[in-house]
């Protein structure tokens, strides 16, 4: 074996001081943070900057994970940042374990409530969210990995869930976002601006009011003509039994009778047409009309 020259023993001994010089520049260097961990915590805003300075890339870092979630990547970076500033504030340094231990778990945590609580404008079950999140990751690197779009299987197998939970999460990911009637809704044909209210049908209260004819006359068909007289002055005139009984020269008792009759026959033909709807309804016998309509004092 050759004898060592000094040239070697020199650069020997150089590694071996460097070898115990780097233990003592770590301890340094994380006893001087487990400091500022406690700086800050005792209110100085300076230590907690510089926390947050050198931990900001790790937040960010994180919240990129989602970009693919459909929420705005300047939110979510809120979000991780915001997170960070309260991981620094909760950390115990006199524990023996790492930072990055704790601030990655509160971390996500903080971004996942984000999307749970914010990111929905219809909030789906948690587990149904949570999917979403997880299928638009996997979507995203199989799209990197194949070049093109996944098909339902292959994200199935990629979140290890079946064909169904995945076309339920994609159908929970419409309700993430609500579009407003004011939004523009333009076709190639409009020449004016249209707006997506423009687009959506409301509720036309005629179609009930024609119901409401359609079935008042078919009822009054029912009645002799004297009753529908008496009913068309009683309701859409709005004349008393007096005036009405002065008019056809009979007493308001009789006129009250007219009605009551009138209002009994109606109600029986609406019984009749509901229990037995494929029968016609019968109307009843014409009674006399003897009594004709005559001005007052004629």
């Amino acid at each position: 074996m050759a004898p060592m020259t000094d040239t070697t023993k020199r650069r020997r001994g150089a590694h071996t001081v460097a070898g115990v010089r780097a233990p003592a520049r770590n301890a340094a260097r994380v006893g001087a943070e487990r400091a500022l961990f406690v700086r800050s915590q005792q209110g100085d805003l300076g230590a907690r900057d510089l926390l947050v300075k050198r931990y900001l890339p790790l937040a960010r870092s994180l919240a990129l994970r989602y970009q693919h979630a459909g929420e705005p990547i300047d939110d979510l970076l809120q979000v991780a940042s915001l997170a960070l500033v309260k991981a620094i504030a909760r950390f115990d340094a006199q524990r023996a374990s790492a930072f990055t231990s704790y601030a990655v778990p509160t971390i996500l945590g903080e971004l996942k409530r984000h999307f749970r609580d914010r990111g929905w404008a219809v909030r789906p079950p948690r587990g149904l969210q949570e999917l979403t999140l997880r299928i638009g990751r996997a979507t995203a690197e199989l799209t990197e990995a194949l070049h093109r779009q996944p098909s339902i299987a292959q994200i199935a197998a990629a979140v290890d869930v079946s064909d169904e939970h995945v076309l339920d999460a994609l159908r929970a990911v419409d309700a993430r976002r609500a579009l407003s009637f004011d939004a523009p809704h333009n076709t190639p044909d409009s020449a004016t601006p249209v707006t997506l209210g423009d687009t959506l049908g409301v509720d036309e209260p005629g179609f009930a009011g024609a119901e409401d004819r359609a079935t008042l006359s078919r009822l009054l068909s029912s009645l002799s003509a004297r009753e529908r007289e008496v009913l068309r002055m009683r309701f859409t005139e709005d004349l008393t039994q007096a005036q009405i009984g002065a008019v056809f020269g009979v007493s308001q008792m009789q006129i009250s009778r007219i009605i009551r009759q009138a209002l009994v026959h109606a109600r029986a033909a609406v019984d009749t047409s509901q229990c037995s709807a494929s029968r016609p309804v019968l109307a009843p016998p014409n009674r006399s009309a003897s009594l004709t309509a005559r001005k007052p004092g004629g």
